[in-house]
C-alpha cells in the first residue's frame, strides 16, 4: 500500500510539474514577443550585423517593409499593432505612378501582414507620414495623391471606416485634431526624398514665394490655414549668412511640442552657385536654421540661428534636442530652450559623438534611443543613451550595403514601443528593408 501511494504521488506531482510548465509557457508565449527570438537565425544569414540584444524580424518578404521617420507613432497604445509601408522596388526615386501598400503588423498574430490601403504620395525617407493619431487607439492617417492634388486619408483599423481630408499633413498635435503641413511640390523640388513626385511646385520659379509655407489643418472639417509663408521666414535676418536674398528656400520637418502650444520647423535655402554652396557641402549642400512659432503663426523664434541643424526631437515643451554644429564647441547633440533668450546645454558630449536620428523613450526622458549613419564598415549603431550617467548602450549594428545610398538609402530611424521595452527600427541587410525589434528590458 505505502509502495502504491509513494508512485501515485510521484505521478501526480510529475503532472502537476508539467502542468505548471505548459501554463507558464503557454502565457509567457501569447505576451512576449522575445520569447522565440530570431538572434540565432540572423547570425546564420546575416554575418555582418552584430545584435547586443534579443531581436525580432517582424515583416518579410514578399515585398520590402520600412516605417520611415522616427518621430512618429508606429504602434497603437496597447502595443499589439506595427505600422508599416511595403513596396516591390528599391534603389530608384518614385516615380508618379508608383504605388506603395500600407499595412499593420500584428504582433499578437505571428506577426500577421493586414492591408489597409495604398499610397501614391510617398518618399524614402518620410514615407507618406503614415502614423496612429495621436490620442486615438484605433484611427490610422497617410497621405496620398487624388487627381491633381496631395491628400490625407484617415482610416478606423477596427471598422474600416476611412475618410479623406483636402490637404496632407506633416505633423500631428497630441490630441489628435489638428496638423501642420508643408507643400510637399516644394519639398520634392528642392531635396528629393523627402517630397513626393507628381505634381510640379507651381512656385519653382519663386526663389521665397508668399503663397507657399506651413498650414495648419483641421483634422475634422479640412479646413486650412496659411500659417507662415517662406517669403516671411526667408526676409528675417540672418546673422550667420547674409548672402541668401538670391538662395532659393523651402521648408521641412515640422514637429509640434508635447502640450501643442508651439510648433518647430526648419528654413532651409540652397545657392545657385557651387562657390558659396561648398561652405554648406558636409551638411548636404543646404543652409538650415531651426525655428518655432505658436499655434497660430506668431511669435516666431530663431532657436538655433547657426546654419547647420539637423534632427532633433522635443523633450518637454521648453526644450529640442538637436544635432548641430555651434561656434566655438563644434558639432554635436544640444539641448535647446525655447526661448527668445539663448540657453544651450551640450548632451553626451564625448558619448554622443556622430549625427543620428534621437528620440526620448516614453515617459521617461533619462533616456535618449539613437543611430548612426554608416561607418566603414557599412554598419550603423543602433544604441540607448542615459543622460544622467552619460553611458551609451549598444543594441545593434547593422550592416547596409552601399547599394542603399543616397535618396534611397535606409536610416534605422529608431521608434520606441508604447511602454518604453522595444525599439523598431528599418534594416536592409541580407534580405532588403524590413521591420526589426530590439528589446531595451533588460537595459533600463
Amino acid at each position: 500500500m505505502r509502495k502504491f501511494m509513494n508512485k501515485k504521488c510521484k505521478y501526480l506531482t510529475l503532472l502537476l510539474i508539467i502542468a505548471l510548465v505548459s501554463v507558464a509557457c503557454g502565457k509567457k508565449q501569447s505576451t512576449d514577443i522575445f520569447d522565440f527570438p530570431d538572434n540565432e537565425r540572423l547570425a546564420k544569414v546575416d554575418t555582418n550585423s552584430v545584435f547586443h540584444v534579443a531581436v525580432k524580424q517582424i515583416t518579410d518578404a514578399p515585398g520590402y517593409h520600412w516605417f520611415a521617420y522616427y518621430d512618429k507613432l508606429q504602434c497603437d497604445p496597447s502595443g499589439r499593432y506595427v505600422l508599416s509601408m511595403q513596396t516591390s522596388f528599391e534603389h530608384r526615386s518614385p516615380l508618379p505612378e508608383d504605388t506603395i501598400i500600407i499595412g499593420i503588423v500584428d504582433l499578437k498574430n505571428n506577426c500577421k501582414w493586414i492591408e489597409l490601403g495604398s499610397s501614391r504620395a510617398w518618399g524614402w525617407q518620410q514615407g507618406c507620414q503614415l502614423q496612429f493619431i495621436p490620442g486615438s487607439k484605433n484611427e490610422v492617417l497617410w497621405n496620398d495623391r487624388e487627381g491633381d492634388k496631395f491628400v490625407c486619408r484617415i482610416v478606423n483599423i477596427e471598422t474600416g471606416e476611412r475618410r479623406t481630408i483636402p490637404m496632407p499633413i506633416y505633423a500631428v498635435s497630441p490630441n489628435g485634431e489638428w496638423a501642420v503641413t508643408t507643400d510637399y511640390r516644394r519639398v520634392n523640388d528642392t531635396r528629393p526624398g523627402y517630397g513626393y513626385a507628381g505634381i510640379p511646385d507651381p512656385y519653382a520659379n519663386e526663389l521665397a514665394p508668399d503663397s507657399s509655407g506651413i498650414w495648419k489643418v483641421d483634422l475634422k472639417t479640412g479646413e486650412a490655414k496659411l500659417l507662415i509663408s517662406i517669403a516671411q521666414v526667408a526676409r528675417m535676418a540672418n546673422s550667420y549668412d547674409t548672402e541668401t536674398k538670391d538662395a532659393k528656400h523651402w521648408f521641412n520637418h515640422l514637429l509640434v511640442n508635447p502640450d501643442g502650444t508651439r510648433f518647430i520647423f526648419l528654413h532651409r535655402w540652397r545657392y545657385p552657385d557651387a562657390e558659396r554652396t561648398a561652405k554648406y557641402l558636409e551638411v548636404g549642400g543646404w543652409g538650415t536654421r531651426m525655428l518655432t512659432a505658436s499655434m497660430d503663426g506668431s511669435d516666431i523664434r530663431i532657436i538655433d540661428p547657426y546654419n547647420y541643424t539637423s534632427h532633433f526631437i522635443w523633450k518637454d515643451k521648453n526644450h529640442i534636442l538637436a544635432w548641430t554644429e555651434l561656434p566655438e564647441q563644434g558639432e554635436g547633440f544640444f539641448l535647446f530652450k525655447d526661448s527668445v533668450i539663448p540657453e544651450i546645454t551640450h548632451i553626451g558630449k564625448g558619448v554622443m559623438t556622430r549625427n543620428g536620428h534621437c528620440t526620448y523613450l516614453p515617459h521617461n526622458t533619462d533616456w535618449i534611443v539613437n543611430d548612426t549613419y554608416p561607418d566603414e564598415n557599412q554598419l550603423q549603431s543602433v544604441y540607448i543613451y542615459h543622460e544622467p550617467t552619460n553611458k551609451r548602450y549598444p543594441l545593434a549594428e547593422l550592416y547596409s550595403p552601399e547599394l542603399y545610398a543616397g535618396e534611397w538609402r535606409c536610416d534605422t530611424h529608431p521608434r520606441t514601443t508604447p511602454d518604453g521595452k522595444a525599439v523598431i527600427v528599418d534594416s536592409p541587410n541580407y534580405n532588403g528593408r524590413q521591420l526589426y525589434m530590439l528589446s531595451i528590458s533588460d537595459i533600463k
